[in-house]
């Protein structure tokens, strides 16, 4: 599944698109084609893992998934999910989830939780985390109401980077390693920015699909399905720490994605 910084380049990449007008709108996607035709792409933007038209009567949100993708000016052997023309080019989502929103993005989406935005807040985050304790340390960093834009590679690399056991409960965390956690979501989501661009970005993992710790040179324990989010981890017993029994207590779910 993309994360935040991927879409992010996605949103760079077409930008030469905005200000166009809807020339051309086909494709297996089940919304009403139709109306996309002869509206201007007045911005594109990116929330998390969504990547947003912003069009003159209404916006576009594009969802990858686990397996989807876009081609700019050019076309897989498949049938898109949602391909638009315009006057020099087009674009083509493929194996993507495409839904209208109604009314401002503004108002239909909390900028300040996007760890790629501007507006990213924090102390906003902080406060959300700190209401929800029984949340394992593994899950937060996958909630998007909390890193909207994280994902699992930046969940493994953070976790390690912080030396926070994936199963330690939020609550349990010392102030100062919470804020930590919290600062390095932010960090690490503009060096995988940085390092995507460059094509280096699998050079630069530390935990996320390796066998052996970098620090301590023992083997990862390499889980397929961990915490209540179910999601590959990669982690070392030996230097990063567990903060609190999650075995004793009913945790908490991570708020699944939109």
């Amino acid at each position: 599944m993309p994360e935040g910084p991927s879409i992010v380049i996605l949103r760079e990449e077409v930008a030469g698109f905005a200000g166009q007008r809807i020339e051309r709108a086909e494709g297996s996607a089940g919304l009403d084609k139709a109306r996309l035709v002869g509206q201007t792409v007045r911005s594109f933007r990116s929330w998390g893992k969504h990547f947003l038209i912003e069009l003159d009567e209404v916006s576009l949100r594009i969802h990858l998934l686990l397996f989807g993708s876009y081609r700019i000016n050019e076309r897989k052997d498949t049938v898109p999910r949602l391909s638009l023309g315009f006057a020099n080019g087009e674009l083509n989502f493929y194996g993507c989830s495409v839904q209208f929103i109604e009314g401002s993005l503004d108002e239909a989406y909390d900028w300040s939780a996007d760890v790629m935005s501007d507006a990213w807040d924090s102390r906003a985050t902080l406060k959300k985390l700190r209401a929800r304790p029984r949340l394992l340390a593994c899950d937060a960093l996958l909630d998007q109401t909390l890193f909207s834009g994280s994902g699992n590679i930046i969940k493994n690399e953070v976790l390690f980077r912080t030396r926070i056991h994936p199963l330690s409960l939020i609550g349990e965390l010392p102030a100062a390693k919470l804020r930590e956690l919290t600062r390095e979501v932010r960090t690490y989501s503009f060096e995988f920015l940085q390092w995507k661009r460059e094509g280096t970005l699998k050079a630069h993992w530390l935990a996320h699909t390796r066998t052996t710790c970098p620090r301590c040179g023992i083997p990862f324990v390499r889980a397929k399905s961990l915490g209540r989010s179910k999601r590959r981890s990669f982690y070392c017993e030996r230097c990063q720490k567990r903060y609190g029994d999650s075995d004793e207590i009913a945790v908490e779910a991570p708020v699944a994605e939109a």
